[in-house]
């Protein structure tokens, strides 16, 4: 592990010294490229460097106790210096091991969130609609931007379906457990003998992707137009401005008819259709590469029941880590980073035990 970080401080050294280059500072994607890089590889360094200042101060604090002729309270103070170092570098270099963890490629990226009523009609429609709320105010508090790309509401309030992207530095990185089933059990409004009624909603996280790191060819897509329905208003019922995009080797079906401008929709559609097919050929990828020990936080897939709702109980169960939270309402309003977290330290456990293995 040292030899790495020794590695890994020298390179952070020599990127100092390029982009202080000047003919690495016009260019500008060079530049910037070196700047990423270097800012990846910070934390892991500044963590390193802090791991060396504890190494010298227990061997200054040694020579102090080896020292025949220091007096006994100056030894103490060493003694107490070495106990101190020693419990922090303890926890340091289990924080080095987190860093030094390969990291997910896509975790800087922003997202593309699926939402779809399951089991359960309207109601399932109606915590579709909860679940959208929540996600927006947990973005809306990490100063992520939210845009609808699609969607199809319903007359009673709720979706069926409806996509949206999460545009922020890192979205990925803390919603990307959020893909599966979730299950909601309380008392529907429209249920008047006062029964628990369980309904379920399937949520998809996928990181949004550029142009550059998805071909699509234009031959394989067929791109219908139509007149879209709903709410939207009557130039948006009037017109032909709902885009219909199908990928046909796949058979990827992607529909968005919100915007009044059959451009936009069109823009909307491919984005969603980008990030359909990056998630498709990643599945197939880990399908190929198969683990020997699955991560405790699930596999993403989509059929994976992951969290329960319960409203009667005011109670939150993540079924994959049997973390349970009784403060179901600021859950809802968008207040998930105890969830998250539990959820990013158990596959950073995982991923230790691998790396062990």
């Amino acid at each position: 592990m040292f030899e790495k970080l020794s590695f890994i401080e020298e390179r952070y050294n020599e990127l100092s010294k390029q982009i202080s280059d000047p003919e690495v500072i016009s260019d500008q994607a060079l530049f910037a490229k070196l700047c990423k890089e270097q800012s990846d590889i910070a934390p892991i360094v500044e963590k390193y460097k802090e791991y060396q200042a504890l190494k010298d101060a227990i061997e200054e604090s040694e020579e102090i106790l080896a020292d025949p002729d220091m007096d006994k309270e100056l030894k103490e103070l060493a003694e107490e210096e070495i106990k101190e170092s020693k419990q922090k570098i303890e926890v340091i270099d289990g924080e080095l091991k987190i860093l030094l963890l390969p990291k997910d490629p896509n975790d800087d990226k922003s997202v593309i969130v699926e939402i779809r009523g399951g089991a359960g009609g309207d109601e399932a429609a109606l915590f579709a609609g909860d679940l959208f709320r929540m996600y927006t105010m947990y973005a809306e508090a990490n100063r992520w931007k939210t845009d609808i790309l699609s969607s199809n509401p319903t007359d009673i309030g709720g979706y069926k379906e409806i996509s949206f992207s999460i545009d922020g530095a890192g979205a990925y990185s803390k919603l990307k457990f959020e893909s599966g089933v979730h299950r909601v059990q309380r008392i529907p409004s429209t249920e008047s003998g006062g029964r628990i009624h369980t309904s379920t909603v399937t949520v998809a996280v996928l990181p949004e992707v550029e142009e550059v790191e998805v071909d699509i060819n234009a031959n394989d897509l067929r791109i219908d137009v139509f007149r879209a329905g709903g709410p939207g208003g009557q130039c948006v019922n009037t017109t032909d401005s709902a885009v219909r995009i199908t990928h046909l080797p796949t058979g990827l079906v992607v529909s968005c008819q919100d915007e009044k401008s059959q451009h936009k929709n069109k823009d909307k559609a491919m984005k969603i259709l980008r990030s359909r097919l990056y998630d498709l050929v990643q599945s197939q990828q880990h399908e190929q590469i198969a683990q020997e020990r699955k991560s405790q936080v699930g596999t993403g897939d989509r059929s994976e029941r992951i969290r329960t709702y319960n409203y009667p109980q005011g109670r939150v169960t993540d079924h994959r880590i049997g973390l349970t939270l009784h403060r179901l309402e600021a859950v809802l309003n968008g207040d998930l980073d105890e969830v998250i977290q539990a959820l990013i330290t158990t596959h950073q456990s995982e991923l230790l035990k691998g790396e062990q293995a």
